[in-house]
């Protein structure tokens, strides 16, 4: 647990000297000592030239980062249709990617090949073996086995024992695997906007809706990952119909089933391939009723994250997906519909922000999967929350790009 304090550590400020990082994660130096040195020896971290003295003196401090050549990680991302890979740095650098194709029915063997030929890919390009493989899927799993319960948008995956398949064929000895959505809340963790934060939530929207949440620095799971299913959250009693068998799901009224049905039914043109980005441009030409429809949209969005910020009060949802190309007309009509129905409170209103990490979060906490699994913690722990005062010298995470 208090080595992956140190790694959050570094992936929140940059690099730190160890009399940085006692102060920023409360470890005793001696504590902090032995890791430290545990993780030179593997290769993990160096020690990188010395800073110059403070005006005060003393011995130049030698700051601690990710090694150039430390083994790398691997992550992966099983979607219907397509598996998307990446070789990825200790630091969090994309090294290499690789993608494949594949047709989602009428069963699984063709998923099994593109996956496991994306992930040799990226594996054969590592110049020293990968720690291990993280693999999110686009659909409902059992953490615990690696093993895809439910995916709605391609049953025939479902069932697909992708862990051991991993091991088995290409004799990989760490493979974690996770839903969508929680490893893109860890990438926003580990790598994006959710550095230095204790609590958000990392929002997916387009054929699909997914939230991983972030609570008290752990992306919550739930018994064998069974945490995380907010599209089906019911908003709607007695609503519309949805593939998962029950009625009224927040995605009947907020994926891009809903919007295109809505589309077509006004008349809008290229209402069944439309998405975000192509209604907020409607909406700006003024075509008849876009931005009627960009509202209706934006309402149905805030109404699930209304519910979330009522229970768990992220403060902060990051979203990905096609909202994104809605641009900021779309985010700001989100967040004041979020804002009309959460009564004030003195924790400050909840803010709506577009992920900084563009299409890479899921393969970054995919890969940080590795990284969580390989210290053997559910998940990142979170350093004690420093003040201004403790960064000397270093940019917020706001400010400080991935590594």
């Amino acid at each position: 647990m208090n080595r992956v304090r140190i790694l959050q550590s570094l992936y929140d400020f940059g690099p730190l000297s160890r009399a940085e990082l006692a102060r920023v994660t409360g470890l005793s130096r001696s504590a902090l000592t032995v890791i430290v040195e545990d993780l030179v020896r593997q290769g993990l971290l160096t020690q990188e030239a010395a800073r110059p003295s403070s005006p005060a003196g003393g011995k130049p401090a030698r700051p601690l980062w990710f090694a150039p050549d430390s083994p790398p990680l691997v992550g992966v991302h099983l979607l219907p249709g397509r598996v998307e890979a990446a070789l990825v740095s200790a630091g969090g650098k994309v090294l290499t990617k690789a993608e494949r194709l594949f047709s989602p029915e009428p069963d699984a063997k063709a998923a099994v090949e593109a996956l496991v030929a994306a992930t040799a890919e990226v594996t054969d390009a590592a110049s020293t073996t990968p720690l291990g493989v993280g693999v999110a899927v686009g659909g409902m799993v059992d953490s615990d086995t690696g093993t895809v319960v439910k995916v709605a948008l391609a049953p025939a995956l479902d069932g697909l024992p992708v862990g051991q398949t991993l091991r088995d064929r290409l004799g990989l000895r760490l493979v974690c695997v996770d839903m969508h959505p929680r490893a893109q809340a860890l990438g926003d963790r580990w790598f994006g906007q959710g550095r230095g934060r204790s609590h958000f939530a990392s929002v997916y929207t387009g054929e699909a809706l997914g939230v991983g949440l972030v609570v008290g620095g752990d992306v919550h799971r739930g018994p064998a990952g069974a945490g995380g299913e907010i599209g089906h959250s019911i908003v709607q009693v007695n609503g519309a119909p949805c593939h998962c068998g029950q009625r009224g799901c927040w995605e009947t009224l907020a994926s891009h089933s809903w919007l295109r049905t809505q589309a077509a039914s006004r008349g809008l043109p290229g209402a069944t391939t439309l998405g975000a980005g192509a209604l907020s441009r409607l909406a700006a030409a003024r075509v008849p009723q876009a931005a009627e429809l960009l509202g209706e949209w934006a309402d149905n969005l805030a109404v699930g994250l209304v519910n979330l910020h009522q229970v768990f009060a992220p403060g902060l949802f990051i979203l990905h997906g096609d909202t994104v190309a809605g641009g900021e007309e779309l985010r700001s009509r989100i967040e004041r519909a979020l804002h009309s129905r959460v009564p004030p409170h003195p924790g400050g209103p909840p803010q709506v922000a577009f992920t900084a990490l563009e299409d890479q979060a899921t393969l970054l906490g995919a890969a940080g999967l590795v990284l969580s699994h390989h210290f053997n913690s559910p998940g990142p722990t979170p350093p004690r929350q420093a003040t201004s005062s403790e960064r000397p010298g270093h940019a917020t995470p706001s400010e400080r790009p991935p590594a």
